[in-house]
């Protein structure tokens, strides 16, 4: 008997190379850092990079946003590794996404696309399924050219080039019909949000903040006791929840709200000011801080500008450093004028917790929501904070705390 032949129909990621540019005043490692995010945001996608390339410019190639010899460099890469995606970390403009497509002949994202395939897969509400192919319609509207390409090679051929233009022309208008139709319904959204807040009566709001990756949805989860999705990806929580929490008899609202990131594209930043209005209209933010990560500095400014665009900067703050379980001492940075023993040693956590850092943020604490460590002092400073908001709002209530 003939044996039966085994097929794999399993659907085999797609490979991908990343690419990133070193501008003057940048460090390597800095750019390193953002390239491996950039692979975690290719791997949240479910896709797996095979090779990595940075060059060193001045400016941004205005054609091909890098140099001719680089691209030659990963057109070979690409050829030899049978590539499928090539991913840049920077926004591409349309020229240089149609210039770099035709030299490669491979798909091209760079990093707002990424984003915005991720949010079109996390996206589970209606809401949060409209801003974001809002914003996908706002990001393709000026690269509509793209999709017409297969018409250059023929616009030597009589009556091709005005079909194609007027067929661009034609579906600029069915687009910018549908970022119409999309953002009227984002407004009637928007209404019965405001009205579902409305409706939740005398209750201090509080809302998670955070990079992206951080350990909000874990931390809802644990203070809630909810089951909020949790994930080692980014991006994992885009819808935001909204639960309420009773501490010692005292009921507030508590929120998750979508991470944010660095280089987040303006647009879709735009588009989901909706979504967080439960930031701007919240009471109390928690700013969780994922203190084991060597560049959380960065991931603090990066979320203080939103909050700053979102007019959420000045709100009254608990910053909640979080995983200490996996922090790790860090070597101090070598400082060129102090040669002393003391600028050298490793900063423990007790450091920190003393340090500028931790003051310029503070009130702060110092948790892990994974392990469950001093989770008790986080839930104290949190209720003193929402009790004398409580108390300073409705002077009068007969609640006892």
């Amino acid at each position: 008997m003939a044996k039966q032949k085994i097929f794999d129909t399993a659907i085999q990621p797609e490979t991908a190379v990343l690419v990133g540019i070193i501008l003057p005043g940048e460090h390597d490692e800095k750019e390193q850092e953002y390239l491996e995010e950039l692979a975690f945001l290719v791997d949240t996608a479910g896709g797996i990079v095979k090779g990595v390339f940075t060059q060193r410019l001045n400016h941004p190639d205005r054609a091909t946003f890098v140099g001719a010899g680089k691209l030659d460099e990963i057109k070979a890469f690409v050829k030899a590794e049978e590539i499928d995606i090539v991913v840049f970390d920077d926004e591409l403009s349309p020229s240089q996404l149609r210039n770099i497509e035709r030299e490669l002949n491979v798909k091209i994202l760079d990093r707002s696309n990424l984003i915005l395939d991720i949010f079109a897969r996390r996206a589970k509400s209606a809401q949060a399924k409209t801003q974001v192919e809002l914003a996908q319609l706002q990001y393709l509207l000026p690269r509509l050219t793209r999709m017409w390409t297969h018409l250059e090679r023929q616009r030597g051929g009589i009556g091709m080039r005005g079909p194609g233009e007027s067929q661009i022309e034609s579906d600029r208008r069915m687009i910018l019909n549908k970022i119409a139709l999309l953002k009227d319904r984002l407004k009637a959204i928007d209404r019965q949000s405001e009205t579902q807040r409305k409706n939740r009566g005398q209750l201090i709001r509080v809302a998670l903040v955070g990079y992206t990756n951080v350990g909000k949805s874990t931390l809802m989860n644990l203070i809630s006791k909810s089951d909020v999705f949790a994930e080692n990806k980014l991006f994992a929580t885009l819808d935001t929840t909204v639960r309420k929490v009773v501490i010692d008899n005292l009921p507030f609202l508590l929120s998750d709200t979508v991470g944010f990131i660095r280089k987040l594209p303006h647009h879709l930043v735009e588009c989901f000011k909706s979504t967080l209005d439960e930031v701007r209209e919240a009471d109390l933010l928690l700013h969780v801080v994922d203190i084991s990560h060597s560049s959380f500095e960065d991931h603090i400014r990066a979320v203080n500008e939103t909050l700053k665009d979102l007019d959420a900067l000045d709100k009254p703050t608990i910053t909640v450093f979080n995983k200490v379980d996996a922090y790790k001492p860090e070597q101090a940075d070598d400082d060129p004028l102090s040669e002393t023993e003391e600028a050298a040693k490793p900063m423990t956590l007790e450091d920190f917790k003393n340090s500028w850092m931790a003051r310029h943020n503070s009130p702060a604490v110092f948790i892990s929501a994974t392990d469950k460590i001093n989770i008790d002092e986080f839930r104290a400073l949190l209720y003193d904070k929402v009790v004398k908001m409580h108390t300073e709002r409705y002077p009068y209530d007969n609640l006892l705390y």
